[in-house]
């Protein structure tokens, strides 16, 4: 199989795009279990490009039930180096308004009960997260989307919540006091396991809503999130054959290496087991260090 360039996690709307040609679905399975759905693999603009249904076709699995490890993994198995998240969010600017888009670049995590790490099992690792997000392919990414005409906002706090439900209004008020910047119930922990997967993680978030801080807006309803979110998927869709365009045909970044000085336990100290469901990860720097 050739391998994959890019790689998409995002609504089924997403890779409906006359250009998408020599299409291809692919089932995976990982040591994880099953990711949300099967993979869409086709060409454009020259590259091999995947493209996840974050929560299924049909969007029938809950933010709190995504099998983020499996999704993660199973990109990292078709050899996509880089990921760009398509994800709905709420604003908690005022500037920050519906139908614009927000390239983040720092996250809060409020989840709870999360699988949050691939390692764990006997295998103890630390990565760096101070960056959370891709800065190379998050400025490829802020220019494809600039290109579309879209006002595009670069830089800001992605909160992550647990979900389903959305935030109370003190909640709201409490995370603008915070400094955050627009919230959502994906990110964590898709950015910290592609980290640690040395793939580079970008988001390309299409704020739907104020979330309920605003006093003048109608509280958040899943009705505008939807009709938000369908005026936003040709803008998408022409950001990614954007972003495409522009990815050089080789690169390095340091999030390739970000297991290099992360992993802290001594090679004949880590099960077997774990040894064989995480060889796609760790296996180069084991062999390293034997």
């Amino acid at each position: 199989m050739e391998p994959v360039t890019l790689a998409v996690i995002g609504g089924s709307g997403v890779y409906e795009m006359e250009e998408l040609t020599n299409i291809e679905e692919v089932k995976l399975q990982t040591p994880f279990g099953d990711p949300s759905d099967v993979i869409v693999i086709g060409s454009l603009c020259g590259h091999r490009v995947a493209f996840l249904p974050r929560h299924g076709r049909g969007h029938r699995i809950s933010p709190s039930e995504l099998n983020s490890r499996a999704n993660i993994y199973a990109l990292k198995q078709l050899g996509a180096a880089q990921i760009v998240s398509v994800s709905a969010c709420g604003s908690l600017r005022e500037d920050f308004a519906p139908r614009d888009i927000v390239i983040p670049d720092q996250l809060f995590d409020r989840t709870r009960g999360r699988p949050l790490s691939f390692f764990g099992n006997g295998l103890v690792v630390h990565i760096s997260f101070a960056e959370p997000f891709c800065s190379r392919l998050s400025d490829l990414l802020y220019k494809a989307v600039a290109a579309t005409g879209a006002k595009v906002h670069k830089g800001g706090a992605f909160l992550t919540i647990e979900g389903p439900r959305f935030s109370t209004k003190a909640e709201s008020r409490i995370y603008r006091q915070w400094g955050m910047d627009i919230i959502g119930m994906t990110a964590t922990p898709e950015a910290q396991l592609a980290r640690e997967a040395e793939m580079c993680y970008a988001t390309m978030a299409h704020v739907t809503d104020y979330d309920v801080w605003h006093e003048s807006e109608e509280p958040v309803t899943v009705e505008a999130i939807v009709q938000n979110l369908m005026a936003n998927a040709a803008i998408a869709r022409q950001a990614i054959k954007n972003l495409v365009e522009m990815l050089p045909p080789t690169f390095d970044c340091p999030c390739h290496h970000a297991l290099r000085d992360a992993i802290i336990t001594r090679p004949e100290f880590i099960p077997e087991h774990t040894k064989r469901n995480l060889d796609l990860l760790i296996g180069k720097y084991l062999k390293e260090r034997s």
